[in-house]
């Protein structure tokens, strides 16, 4: 058949019919061909008469259409398959290969996890020699013979008290010496109360070493009292030429005295300043023109500020462990004596038999009191692994108790009230005293008669209580006082005065102007409304957060610690259960501390740091302080177990992502 139109003419039996059926569009009943041919200039039929299509050849088509889409769907799926196959074959062959390195990765954990525990019995083991070490310093307290009492027991601290309340009329110098001794005894009892683990410290123990420290305390301060009072009696055979006044100062290296006696009630000498040093008072006219002795005494310890609690934590679990390993102890120890006993019975048998098989019974003794021996010493052996794990337990809950953080804030403090879990002092106390002059000494006949008054020392009221009698309203203003700042004491901001109120029991910051501060001098000046005991304190946590640190081996057993903050480098060298300050650098520039090359123990080191102004030691109430991502304790404790066991070999600093991680993960660099 052939058809014409647009001058065009199509062979029906042609090969372009192929052309034309696979480019039709559409196969329903009304379809055309919508393609123009080549080299014409219209549509197909679109100036003739359309073909009409026939159902063979709808069939045709729609059979041809559906071979090829199965033909297609025949071809994805293979192809979907080839590739699911090697997928599957991948992931088969990396299973296998994670799962060889799992078995090897879980072996070599085992292996080091055994390793891990042989290494962390260290930790008992070094407590059971600190321990020892305690015994021991009792035994040498006891064969050293110095006539200094024990601390840690009550008879001898009772005896030593009662002895030297009975001593009278000891002269300033012999306070002093004696003070040595009582604040040896001071510092023993603030150790075992520092250095004992909770657990075995009982509540007795820690009430009687409390209050042993607060009598030596009292006491002492009393002896100072004292001689201060046997000294003034005889102000005016020391009365100065120039200024007929009395002017003393005694020094020592933990107590230095200033006492000026008014003997000439000048009222135009209202400045008094100790010789060759800055260190004075401005007194009003009303103070010039009495009978008065102003006294700066300047303890370089810090007797006033209340003791701090004891941390004690509880007992529950170290208890419930405990009575576990005593019954597996005692539990022990029966089924090693039932054993023994069968043995014996076992023994008594043999010894029955005849003559004959004496020998051989010979034998067997030898071989029983083998087993027996053999028993004990088992029994030896597990009784030493439970105490061990005992040991254990309660080295792990007193190093949690280190770092748990508390709770519950300290009380609340008043705006004039001095935080001591925030601040600390600094430098000692400075107790300033306006006494009354007591009788003077009087020679008569080669005799010095005094007369001596019953109340002893009498402190003058500045200002008074009742201020009637007085013409002007300013007759009694604030007393200016100028100090010298403790040489040995580092402040990296100016430091803060602050008084004791007597009756709250705590340091305030009211009743004090115009300080001002030279720092090369290291003289402060103030104005004080009333004397008392004044102090300087600084910021406890003004080294804190540290901005870096580092923990890098030396030699075996031997590191040393460099902690970075905002206004110093500290470096600590630290070998087997010693501590010694390496250098201290402030404003990249050396700083020569008296700490230096001294090697010690790790609590009295922490302190001799803290006394000097190095704090860099956080305790429990610090987070309320200072903004830092706190860390679970537990988390804590074991990161510094493992550091502890490997500072030897690897180096570790700090890492900024430690602040960026949740509490329960550490992040440090090894």
């Amino acid at each position: 058949m052939r058809q014409t139109g647009g001058g065009a003419t199509i062979d029906s039996a042609s090969p372009s019919r192929s052309y034309f059926t696979e480019k039709r569009v559409g196969l329903g009943n009304n379809s055309y061909l919508g393609l123009s041919l080549p080299g014409s200039g219209g549509r197909v039929g679109s100036g003739s008469k359309k073909k009409k299509v026939t159902k063979a050849e709808r069939l045709k088509l729609l059979q041809e259409e559906e071979e090829r889409r199965l033909k297609e769907e025949e071809e994805a799926r293979l192809k979907y398959e080839k590739e699911e196959m090697e997928r599957l074959e991948i992931q088969r062959i990396e299973k296998r290969k994670w799962n060889r390195l799992e078995a090897k990765d879980l072996e070599r954990r085992n292996e080091e996890l055994e390793e891990l525990y042989l290494l962390e019995r260290c930790f008992p083991e070094a407590e059971k020699l600190k321990q020892e070490t305690r015994m021991l310093s009792q035994w040498k307290h006891y064969i050293q013979c110095d006539g200094s009492p024990d601390p840690s027991i009550a008879q001898e601290m009772n005896t030593f008290i009662s002895l030297w309340k009975e001593k009278t009329n000891e002269t300033f110098e012999e306070v002093i010496e004696k003070s040595k001794v009582v604040l040896n005894l001071i510092e023993k009892l603030k150790f075992i109360l520092l250095e004992t683990p909770p657990c075995d410290l009982q509540d007795k123990n820690i009430i009687q070493y409390q209050e042993s420290i607060l009598q030596l305390q009292e006491l002492l301060h009393l002896k100072f009292n004292v001689a201060t009072e046997i000294l003034l009696r005889q102000a005016s055979t020391l009365a100065d030429l120039d200024s007929g006044n009395m002017e003393k100062v005694i020094k020592d290296e933990n107590v230095t005295l200033y006492v000026w006696a008014n003997l000439k009630k000048n009222p135009r000498h209202r400045s008094v300043r100790f010789s060759e040093t800055q260190i004075g008072f401005e007194i009003p006219r009303i103070l010039a023109t009495s009978d008065i002795a102003v006294r700066l005494l300047h303890t370089h310890y810090d007797h006033v500020s209340a003791l701090h609690p004891v941390s004690t934590p509880s007992k529950e679990h170290t208890s419930s462990v405990t009575e576990l390993v005593k019954d597996d102890v005692e539990n022990v120890e029966k089924a090693i004596s039932k054993e023994v006993e069968e043995e014996s019975k076992q023994q008594e048998k043999q010894s029955h038999l005849i003559q004959e098989e004496k020998l051989k019974v010979e034998e067997e003794q030898d071989d029983i009191e083998v087993k027996m021996s053999s028993a004990e010493e088992e029994s030896e052996a597990i009784k030493c692994e439970l105490e061990m794990k005992v040991l254990s337990e309660t080295v792990s809950a007193a190093q949690l108790l280190l770092v748990e953080n508390s709770s519950e804030k300290p009380d609340f403090f008043e705006n004039d009230m001095v935080d001591l879990f925030q601040f600390t002092t600094l430098g000692g106390v400075y107790h300033l005293d306006i006494l009354e002059l007591p009788p003077q000494c009087k020679p008569v006949k080669g005799w010095m008669i005094v007369e001596i008054l019953k109340e002893g020392l009498q402190k003058y009221t500045y200002p008074p209580e009742t201020t009637e009698d007085f013409e002007t309203e300013n007759a009694f203003p604030p007393i200016e006082v100028t100090l010298e700042v403790h040489e040995n004491v580092i402040f990296f901001e100016n430091p803060m005065v602050v008084r004791w109120d007597a009756e709250g029991k705590h340091w305030r910051t009211d009743g004090i102007s115009n300080v001002s501060y030279k720092p090369n001098e290291r003289l402060i000046t103030f104005s004080l409304d009333t004397f008392g005991p004044v102090t300087l304190i600084q910021d406890a946590h003004i080294n804190m957060p540290y901005q870096s640190w580092e923990l890098r081996p030396l030699d075996v057993n031997k590191v040393l610690l460099t902690v970075t903050t905002v206004f110093t480098e500290i470096q600590i060298q630290i070998k087997e259960n010693l501590c010694m300050l390496s250098s201290v650098k402030l404003k990249d520039k050396k700083h020569i501390s008296v700490l230096e090359g001294t090697w010690m123990t790790p609590t009295p080191f922490i302190i001799a740091l803290k006394e000097a102004g190095l704090n860099i030691f956080p305790t429990r109430y610090s987070h309320f302080y200072v903004v830092i991502n706190n860390k679970v304790p537990l988390v804590e404790v074991k990161a510094y177990r493992q550091m502890a066991l490997l500072s030897s070999t690897f180096a570790f600093g700090w890492s900024k992502w430690n602040l960026l991680c949740n509490s329960t993960k550490v992040v440090f660099k090894v």
